[in-house]
């Protein structure tokens, strides 16, 4: 992989304010992500993140019922992404209807199986339905990554609470409610702020820090193409190529013309030995790139080098 075929080409007036948020959104040029501004200011013209954002909204305000229609209008455009099953769930669940959320919660541990607070909080689901066999099925994978975790992973703090939630509702004591605070979301800075820590982790090669900040920004933006891109990237560096896949999939779902997503894609084809679906990539990036492209003449030198 040459330099320039780094995610993150960040320039150097970006860390002059002696951080990343301090930076204007104009001075970021985030090839990975696919365009230069953080996700606050861009996006397809579909937008199923702004949906998501009126979704987040309405849950913050207490309108659950509203949020309710917003995130399943999510779920239907981008119907594997698992943050916004997750809170379609958390909504269900704050109405009461806690069958559909039930649902909602087992979505959002198959599309993010990552997802520590998405396995809690399908087991209490399963605890109020009276499902106690699968809630202790949870408990016991929860439990597993405690003990792997060792009370010294980024996690720790997080798997040491969803146990413990999880064993007092087994126990027949109520419980208070476990999911995220959304407020802060309602920040653009702050939210950007997850996805400009993202892209300085990936840059220092730091891959599974990376992967901690793009899970808390998946969950602020819901489907942006460009968090989702850099999930594919983070994943495909540490080898794997399924995950990655996945994510490349999903971000092409919602923004089929993302230069980032098809570029990364097809150097993940390359790697796999699948020259001709990295040259379809390419032939994307030469109909949409009409005076060229970095990201056309970058997935080129993969494609001639693997050839040569």
């Amino acid at each position: 992989m040459t330099k320039s075929s780094q995610p993150a080409r960040l320039v150097t007036a970006l860390m002059l304010a002696g951080g990343l948020i301090a930076a204007p959104v104009s001075l970021v040029s985030a090839a990975g992500g696919g365009g230069g501004a953080a996700p606050s200011a861009s996006g397809p013209q579909y937008d199923p993140a702004e949906e998501y954002r009126q979704g987040v909204a309405a849950y913050s305000a207490g309108d659950f019922d509203q949020a309710v229609r917003h995130f399943k209008k999510v779920t239907r455009a981008a119907r594997r992404n698992g943050e916004a099953h997750y809170l379609l769930g958390l909504s269900y669940m704050q109405t009461g209807n806690v069958k559909r959320a039930r649902k909602s919660l087992e979505n959002a541990v198959k599309y993010a199986p990552d997802r520590i607070e998405a396995k809690r909080d399908l087991a209490l689901a399963y605890v109020e339905l009276e499902r106690m066999e699968d809630a202790q099925k949870i408990l016991a994978e929860l439990t597993a990554l405690n003990k792997q975790c060792g009370g010294s992973c980024a996690d720790n703090t997080l798997l040491e609470q969803s146990v413990a939630a999880v064993e007092s509702a087994m126990g027949g004591q109520a419980q208070a409610s476990l999911g995220p605070s959304l407020k802060a979301f309602a920040d653009l800075s702050a939210k950007d702020a997850l996805y400009y820590q993202a892209v300085s982790a990936i840059n220092r090669d730091e891959l599974e820090e990376a992967l901690r900040h793009l899970r808390k920004a998946a969950l602020a933006f819901g489907p942006h193409p460009d968090i989702l891109t850099y999930q594919g990237f983070a994943n495909r560096k540490l080898g794997r190529f399924d995950v990655a896949q996945a994510y490349y999939d999903r971000a092409l779902a919602v923004a089929p013309d993302h230069l980032g997503a098809l570029e990364y894609y097809g150097e993940l084809k390359v790697e796999r030995g699948d020259i001709a679906g990295a040259k379809d990539n390419l032939a994307k990036l030469d109909a949409l790139c009409d005076f060229g492209c970095f990201e056309a003449e970058e997935l080129r030198t993969w494609i001639e080098k693997a050839q040569s």
